[in-house]
């Protein structure tokens, strides 16, 4: 017979608590391979609060709490406040630029005594919600550009805020919450013209300008020269052409180097540039780069190529627990943040970096079904708004410790250490678990 409380545990997916639940404890694990030091008395360090390791611990008791808490709420308490969430999060956000901290280049930490507290990840939740909430009104037609354009708004405004606080890393995250407004109704082809754009934005870094305006203007050319036919029933369509070369050499002449001039920091230009093996084409004559730049951009190719030195030295079978050399003896910098996969890789090499992978697979396919027996467009909404923040972070992450990415300070959802990001997972994770448990209910 369960001992369960039957009024919590009813209706709650227990696979994905489970899911969770091993993630966590991969994430302790290995943030004690990469910081654990020889000699340490194993269960004192876990319970005095001075390691990592007993750090990112006590953050999942602390995490388990708010957890169990959430569980234990009403799910008509996040359709009713939703909105009042996003108001929060979006005043937090704003209280970072009169009393942030700056570390390690970032300006969205708030120190709160001997805590450090992010709103940047804590504000993912809160717009998830809120987008939620907007969709799934029942005066929204998400048809309607109106509409359409107001869901952007909700999902990026704190993206701004947070890239004028230097942390473009999680501003992107942000723009994962697109997946959710396709999943509603957002027409393709915006996706098709999001992916063309950041196709040109990488032609722009390998492609000399001048060639890459030809290779346009040739694609322009060609294209009116296989239509000629159609352009003389409908002359609208070479105004398109036209329109559309204009716009992509707006963007390659302009768009682009303005951003990298003036909404990136240097440091994050360097290390664009030294992903696709460049030199970056924005320093002046003459201009030296200074100390900082050069060391956060240096630091970050080291690590990657640290990171990769790490994954590969794994091999099949990985070298086994606490036998890493790369990660036990400090090669790999913030390899408990960042870097941990490589971590993963090193200790437990392909086979259990792939295990890892599917495990994650496992969670998102697990939210994803989640979200398509939801009764309520809320429910569903607020699940694809989940998933789409794994699946960016987890894609981000592994491609930035092998190379695929740049460097922008994505954490492994559950598995990186951090206070806020683990708390911040975790609710987002619970809320839905909640939701999922009373899906019998008429929610709009």
């Amino acid at each position: 017979m369960s001992t369960r409380n039957p009024e919590i545990s009813k209706g709650i997916d227990w696979s994905l608590v489970w899911i969770y639940l091993v993630l966590v404890a991969v994430g302790i694990a290995a943030i004690f391979a990469a910081t654990y030091k020889d000699g340490d008395p194993v269960i004192r360090s876990f319970l005095q609060y001075k390691t990592d390791y007993s750090k990112q611990f006590y953050f999942f008791i602390i995490a388990a709490v708010l957890a169990f808490f959430v569980l234990l709420t009403d799910s008509k308490f996040f359709t009713a406040t939703a909105n009042l969430w996003y108001v929060f999060g979006i005043f937090v956000l704003l209280l970072v630029f009169p009393f942030h901290s700056r570390i390690k280049g970032t300006e969205s930490i708030i120190r709160l005594g001997g805590f450090q507290f992010q709103p940047a990840e804590f504000c993912k939740i809160c717009v998830a919600l809120a987008l939620a909430k907007y969709i799934s009104r029942p005066e929204t037609d998400f048809s309607k550009p109106r509409s359409q354009f107001i869901a952007a708004f909700i999902a990026l405004f704190p993206a701004l805020l947070t890239i004028f606080q230097s942390e473009t890393g999680l501003a992107l995250v942000y723009f994962s919450f697109f997946l959710v407004m396709f999943r509603e109704g957002l027409p393709p082809v915006i996706l098709v013209v999001g992916f063309a754009i950041a196709v040109l934005v990488v032609a722009t870094i390998v492609i000399e300008p001048n060639i890459l305006a030809i290779i346009l203007t040739v694609i322009a050319l060609l294209t009116i020269y296989f239509l000629r036919r159609t352009l003389k029933r409908n002359r609208g369509i070479l105004l398109v052409i036209i329109l559309l070369w204009f716009v992509c050499v707006g963007i390659q002449r302009f768009a682009v180097p303005f951003i990298f001039k003036h909404v990136l920091q240097k440091y994050q230009v360097e290390r664009i540039y030294d992903l696709f093996g460049k030199d970056n084409p924005y320093h002046k004559a003459g201009e030296t780069v200074d100390l900082e730049t050069k060391k956060k951009a240096n630091g970050s190719s080291y690590n990657v190529k640290q990171s990769k030195i790490a994954i590969g030295s794994g091999q099949l079978w990985g070298k086994g627990f606490l036998k890493g050399t790369q990660t036990r003896y400090d090669f790999v910098p913030e390899q408990r943040t960042d870097f941990i996969f490589c971590t993963i890789g090193e200790g437990f090499g392909f086979t259990g970096s792939v295990l890892l992978l599917a495990i994650y697979l496992l969670l998102l396919f697990r939210i994803i079904t989640i979200a398509e027996r939801q009764r309520s467009v809320f429910s569903r909404c607020y699940a694809y708004g989940v998933a789409a923040v794994f699946f960016f972070h987890i894609v981000i992450n592994v491609a930035m410790t092998v190379g695929l990415a740049p460097v922008i300070g994505i954490p492994l959802p559950l598995i990186s250490y951090g206070g806020t990001s683990l708390l911040t997972f975790t609710v987002m994770l619970f809320i839905l678990i909640r939701l999922d448990a009373d899906r019998q209910m008429v929610l709009r």
